[in-house]
């Protein structure tokens, strides 16, 4: 147990180590070259963990070892939990029916499309494939670390997950600008999109919250309207990883008992902390907490995942992904295709439609 008598000197040891390590990562995400590439603290703190990993993970006593892991699962679940302060039922219902029926379509058809691939077309084992899958489909690292206990997952693989999501992100953030000034915003017929229909494009297709916020504001003249609409969007699929998740759960347990294995996974698997999450996005629509609180947990609660992911590169060793080659790159880069030309053909199948 981690906090044994035996073992609690070297777990509250590990956490504070972790700790520290998130607080330089944060330190440098605000560093405004890093900041203005949307480049979350979660992915700094899991690239300095990943670095420690590889080179100094010798350095440090054993003992520390079972703060790591308990960070990167029990801190994990509880900030999850608390990242449903982020959003509300009203924010959902303000960019109505387009929004969501595009924030639906895309999560669905992603995450489907990404581990049939992953699995089945590039040889991918089935988790790597499902992660890689939630963190294109959802929103980013922080989908990859929701799914992560569902599938009891390996650390490497979450970080394999992670690598595509900064990759395909941070080149998604420089692509829509371009192709907004280039195609969308002078275009006359099909192509043409309004800003708002725009805002939907971005939020219903783009990776991290960061980098959907950051789309918006490097394109001369945006509109409140189109930064509005990609936030909100965005922020419904952000949401809808919770029921994913539970399905996700019930579909592990029905695999497990229709091939006969025997063991955990053949119980029901309930994330329980993706329910939570709902509820806590429900307690914090009724709006009782005052703003600048909410703001304060949302700090607590980006450093408390910024120590999770962090604690995930310290576990991740390169040796580990000897094998993959290039299965995690070309899934990636399948889905990435499918967000920005299948997403933008859903999103004006359905402005026009709903």
């Amino acid at each position: 147990m981690a906090f044994s008598a035996q073992n609690r000197n070297g777990t509250f040891s590990g956490i504070i180590f972790v700790a520290i390590f998130a607080a330089a990562a944060t330190m440098i995400a605000n560093l405004q070259v890093v900041s203005s590439l949307g480049i979350s603290p979660l992915v700094v703190g899991i690239v300095m963990g990943i670095f420690y990993a590889n080179t100094l993970h010798n350095q440090i006593p054993d003992a520390w070892n079972s703060g790591i892991t308990f960070t990167a699962k029990k801190i994990l679940r509880f900030a999850i939990v608390f990242y449903g302060f982020r959003i509300t039922f009203q924010q959902i219902a303000e960019v109505g029916i387009d929004g969501f029926m595009v924030s639906l379509l895309m999560l669905s058809s992603t995450f489907i499309l990404g581990t049939y691939l992953g699995h089945k077309v590039f040889k991918m084992d089935k988790d790597t494939s499902m992660l890689t899958a939630s963190g294109a489909s959802v929103c980013g690292a922080a989908a990859v670390l929701a799914t992560e206990p569902v599938l009891k997952a390996e650390e490497h693989k979450t970080a394999i997950a992670v690598s595509m999501v900064v990759l395909f992100g941070t080149i998604a953030m420089f692509l829509y600008p371009v192709m907004y000034a280039a195609i969308i915003e002078p275009a006359t017929g099909f192509l043409h999109m309004s800003q708002q229909e725009f805002g939907i494009y971005v939020g219903g297709t783009i990776h991290e919250v960061a980098q959907v916020v950051a789309v918006p504001a490097s394109i001369p003249g945006a509109s409140a309207e189109m930064a509005n609409s990609a936030v909100i969007v965005k922020m419904t699929r952000v949401i809808m990883i919770a029921p994913m998740l539970i399905i996700l759960g019930i579909y592990l347990s029905l695999q497990a008992k229709k091939t006969g294995n025997v063991g955990e996974k053949v119980k029901l698997v309930i994330p329980w902390f993706a329910v939570y999450f709902i509820g806590m996005a429900g307690f914090n629509s009724l709006q009782i907490v005052p703003e600048n609180i909410v703001s304060l947990i949302n700090e607590i609660d980006t450093f408390l995942l910024t120590m999770a992911m962090t604690a995930l590169g310290m576990g991740t060793r390169f040796a580990k992904f000897k094998g993959l080659g290039l299965a995690p790159l070309y899934t990636g880069a399948t889905m990435f295709l499918w967000l920005v030309v299948g997403g933008f053909i859903i999103t004006k199948w359905v402005v026009a439609t709903f």
